[in-house]
């Protein structure tokens, strides 16, 4: 009988060693596959966080890798401020971008280029960065002449802008046969409310757009309610900036692109094609009015993308 039980628990001691080895294989089985499923989730971990970067850089199909983006500087033109690029703003910051959008003074194309030329040219924030400039309806006379002698600025962006040559005004452009169907053309007294101002040259006034033209013209294509905000809160030309002459233009040597509202009454599309081909600049046309910016700030973002891409 004591020979029996020895065998008997030899027996089970045998049968149990095989059951810890049996457990310790499995528990080793299944250690190692979740050690190979952590693997395989950290794998994809770290390929989501590979990929998420590179689709945020490549929002629009391009990769800067590693490039430094350059600075955007939009400029606003005339009866608007620098809220008008609001929507364009956030659509290029949340892509990364840094934007400045100064004030336009608005006081004369001389004076109006030289407050920009100075604010490109000695703001260190912007010291030995590339710039793409982008002016909108009077503003692309501005930057026009503004970018000038800087060699940071790497792209022009005209959005339903003025592009001039060199000794052509705002007025005489839309003298231009293509210009002819302006909607701020015509007896001036139809078109705008004048208002003096202290300091005034002799004979130079304030030009305010009066409410209707500003709603059926300045801001067709938005609704009556965003128009008469707009109109409200518009900041006035000075007559004598209409007749001011463009000096040697930067686009003959900085390469230009061009946004062109197809329904545009500011700036008849006809003559906004004219402009932007004789300045080389690639054409995107848009179904919009004079202010593409606030009605499909999508589109005008994306040329700027266009262009910024191609400073790299």
């Amino acid at each position: 009988m004591a020979m029996l039980q020895s065998v008997l628990l030899h027996h089970d001691s045998e049968r149990t060693h095989e059951m810890n080895a049996t457990t310790t294989a499995r528990g080793g089985r299944l250690r190692l596959a979740i050690v190979a499923v952590m693997l395989a989730l950290a794998g994809l971990l770290a390929a989501a966080v590979t990929v998420g970067p590179a689709r945020a850089a490549d929002a629009r199909g391009f990769s800067w890798a590693g490039k430094a983006k350059p600075v955007i500087v939009l400029e606003h033109g005339a009866w608007a401020d620098a809220s008008s690029w609001d929507g364009v703003i956030r659509i290029l910051t949340r892509d990364g971008f840094t934007v400045y959008a100064p004030p336009n003074p608005l006081r004369g194309l001389t004076s109006d280029s030289a407050y920009l030329h100075d604010f490109l040219t000695e703001n260190a924030a912007l010291a030995g960065k590339p710039i793409v400039l982008v002016g909108h309806s009077y503003g692309g006379a501005v930057i026009t002449d503004a970018a000038v002698g800087d060699p940071e600025v790497k792209a022009l962006v005209y959005v339903d802008a003025f592009i001039p040559a060199k000794g052509e005004s705002i007025s005489s452009l839309l003298a231009r046969p293509q210009g002819a169907t302006s909607c701020i053309g015509g007896n001036p007294a139809d078109v705008f409310d004048p208002v003096p101002f202290p300091g005034a040259p002799k004979g130079d006034v304030d030009l305010y757009l009066q409410p209707d033209k500003f709603a059926g013209c300045f801001a067709s294509g938005l609704s009556a309610a965003e128009a008469a905000v707009l109109a409200a809160t518009q900041r006035p030309l000075a007559a004598a900036a209409a007749t001011e002459v463009s000096g040697t233009p930067a686009w003959k040597t900085i390469p230009s692109w061009a946004v062109i509202g197809t329904a545009d009454k500011v700036i008849p599309p006809a003559l906004l094609t004219f402009m932007a081909h004789r300045a080389g600049a690639r054409i995107t046309d848009v179904d919009a009015g004079h202010l593409s910016l606030i009605s499909d700030p999508g589109a005008v973002a994306s040329v700027i993308l266009e262009a910024a891409s191609a400073t790299s």
